[in-house]
C-alpha cells in the first residue's frame, strides 16, 4: 500500500465526523434552477429524501431558487453549516476557499478536474487540501458523490432518481472511492428488493478516507456490516487498527480492484489512486478480519445477505429444491467455494421420509420435484435436524402447480425462529422475479442464480478469496 505506516494527519480539527452523517444544515454552494446542472438535481435529491435540516442556496446571480432565499457566499449565511456542497468548477472551488470561511464544518465537493487529470490538477489539489487545512475543514472528495444516507435523509447525488433508482432503509453501510459504482450498486440492490444505511463515495480523499469513514461506521448503530470498494488505501497502518476494531464489532467485505497492471493504470485516472501491490491488501484483509470478495457481484450480494444475517461459525449448507438439477448445480458451486454439503444422518432421513412424500428425495440436496407444495418446504426445514447444518439454501423453481407465494411467508416464519440463515434462490426469467418479490417483502434475501446464493453463503462463512 501507498505511505504504509505513515500518519499524515487530517485536515480539519474535527476528528469526529458526525456531522457529515447527521446534519443540520446544508449549504449548496453553486445552486442553480437550471435542471441541466448538477447543482440542481443534488437539491431535487435533497427535497426528494425528506431531509429535514435547513438548506441554504448559494450563488451570487439568484436572490431565491425554488423558494428558498439565495446567498452570494458561504459566509453571509448566519449558521452553522454542517456540510457545504461544492457544486462548481475546481477553479471555482479554490477562490471560494480562499475568501475566510469561518461557519463550514464539512465539504462535499463533488468537482472533478484535480488530481486525477495529472500533474495540472495534483496542483490545484495539493493547493485545495491546504486551504482546507487553513480553514479547518473536513473534506469528502473532490471527484466525488458524497453520501446517500437513509438514516438521516440526505442524498448528495448528482444522479435523478428516475436514472438511478434509490433504496430502501436497511443495515449494510457501502464505502466507495468510484460515484460510478456507488450507483450501479444502489441501483441493482434498489431493483432487488435490498436496502442500505448510508453510502458513502468520496473520490480522491484529499481528506476523509475509508479509515475515517470506519471509524464512524464502527459505532454507528444504524450500520450492520460494512461492504468496501478500494483503489487504494493511503495509510496503511490507520487502516490495519481501525478496520481490526470494526471487525471485532461488525463484518466487514471488501473488494480490491487494481489489482494488476491494467486496473491499477485505470485507477490512477480515475481518481489518482496509487493502487500499490495487491499482496499487501490481501495480508491486510487477513490480519484485520476483512472478508476479501473477488467481484463486484460477490460483494453486491455479500450486501444482500448481510442486511439480513451474521456470520455463521461453520460451512454445512442445506440444500431443498424442487429441481433436482438446481440442487446439483448448487451442491457442486458450494463444494468449489469451499463450503459443505453434509450427507444427512439415519436419523434425519426417517424423519423427512415421515413427513415428505414418497417422491421426495431425501439426501442433500433434498428435491421435492415438481409435485410440491408449500407445506413442503417447511416439513423439509422442520424435520431436518439443526444440529447437522449452518445454513441453508432454498430454491424454488416457480413452475410446479401446487406451489404458491404463500411460501414466502411460511418460510420467513421459519428463518425467525430457527436461529439459522436460510437464502432464497429463485431462478428464472420475469414471472419468477415477480413471485419472488414475496420473499423480499417478507425481509429475506433473494438470489436469482444458484451461483449468487452461493457467494453470498460463502460470505456468510467468513470465506476469504
Amino acid at each position: 500500500m501507498n505511505n504504509w505506516g505513515t500518519d499524515k494527519g487530517k485536515i480539519g480539527t474535527e476528528r469526529n465526523l458526525d456531522f457529515f452523517f447527521r446534519p443540520e444544515s446544508i449549504a449548496l454552494i453553486g445552486a442553480s434552477p437550471n435542471p441541466e446542472k448538477l447543482s440542481h438535481t443534488i437539491l431535487e435529491s435533497l427535497r426528494k429524501m425528506n431531509f429535514k435540516g435547513k438548506i441554504y442556496p448559494v450563488n451570487p446571480g439568484y436572490r431565491e431558487i425554488g423558494g428558498l432565499k439565495c446567498y452570494s457566499s458561504p459566509g453571509e449565511i448566519d449558521d452553522r453549516i454542517d456540510i457545504a456542497i461544492f457544486a462548481v468548477p475546481a477553479k471555482a472551488v479554490l477562490e471560494i476557499l480562499k475568501v475566510p470561511v469561518g461557519n463550514i464544518k464539512g465539504a462535499i465537493i463533488v468537482s472533478s478536474g484535480f488530481r486525477e487529470m495529472g500533474t495540472g490538477g495534483k496542483k490545484m489539489e495539493d493547493e485545495l487540501r491546504a486551504l482546507l487545512k487553513e480553514r479547518g475543514i473536513r473534506a469528502m472528495g473532490p471527484n466525488c458523490l458524497g453520501i446517500y444516507d437513509t438514516i438521516s435523509n440526505v442524498d448528495t447525488f448528482f444522479i435523478e432518481r428516475e436514472k438511478i433508482e434509490r433504496p430502501v432503509r436497511d443495515g449494510v453501510s457501502v464505502l466507495t472511492q468510484s460515484g460510478s459504482f456507488a450507483a450501479m450498486i444502489m441501483d441493482e440492490l434498489a431493483n432487488e428488493g435490498a436496502g442500505v444505511a448510508r453510502v458513502v463515495s468520496y473520490g480522491n480523499k484529499v481528506d476523509v478516507d475509508e479509515s475515517d469513514c470506519l471509524e464512524f461506521l464502527e459505532r454507528d448503530e444504524a450500520t450492520k456490516a460494512v461492504a468496501l470498494y478500494i483503489e487504494s488505501v493511503g495509510n496503511g497502518r490507520r487502516f490495519l487498527e481501525v478496520a481490526s476494531s470494526c471487525v471485532r464489532k461488525k463484518p466487514v467485505v471488501a473488494l480490491k480492484v487494481g489489482k494488476r497492471e491494467p486496473g491499477a493504470r485505470a485507477a490512477s485516472s480515475h481518481t489518482g489512486a496509487i493502487s500499490g501491490m495487491y499482496e499487501a491488501y490481501e495480508a491486510a484483509f487477513r490480519k484485520t478480519g476483512i472478508i476479501e470478495v473477488a467481484s463486484y457481484e460477490e460483494l453486491k450480494d455479500a450486501c444482500k445477505v448481510l442486511n439480513r444475517y451474521s456470520p455463521v461459525e461453520g460451512k454445512r449448507v442445506l440444500i431443498i429444491t424442487d429441481g433436482g438439477g438446481i440442487g446439483i448445480s448448487i451442491a457442486d458451486s458450494c463444494e468449489e467455494a469451499g463450503l459443505k454439503v453434509p450427507e444427512l444422518s439415519e436419523t434425519a432421513v426417517r424423519k423427512l421420509k415421515e413427513k415428505l412424500p414418497a417422491f421426495a428425495s431425501v439426501r442433500n440436496p433434498i428435491d421435492l420435484t415438481g409435485s410440491v407444495r408449500d407445506e413442503h418446504y417447511i416439513a423439509a426445514l422442520q424435520e431436518t435436524p439443526a444440529e447437522e447444518y449452518d445454513l441453508s439454501i432454498v430454491s424454488l423453481l416457480w413452475g410446479p402447480p401446487l406451489l404458491t407465494e404463500g411460501v414466502a411467508d411460511k418460510i420467513r416464519n421459519f428463518a425467525d425462529s430457527c436461529g439459522k440463515p436460510i437464502l432464497i434462490s429463485s431462478p428464472g426469467g420475469k414471472f419468477s422475479r415477480e413471485l419472488a418479490s414475496a420473499f423480499t417483502k417478507a425481509g429475506m434475501p433473494v438470489f436469482f442464480t444458484p451461483e449468487s446464493a452461493v457467494r453470498a453463503a460463502a460470505v456468510l462463512c467468513g470465506r476469504k478469496k
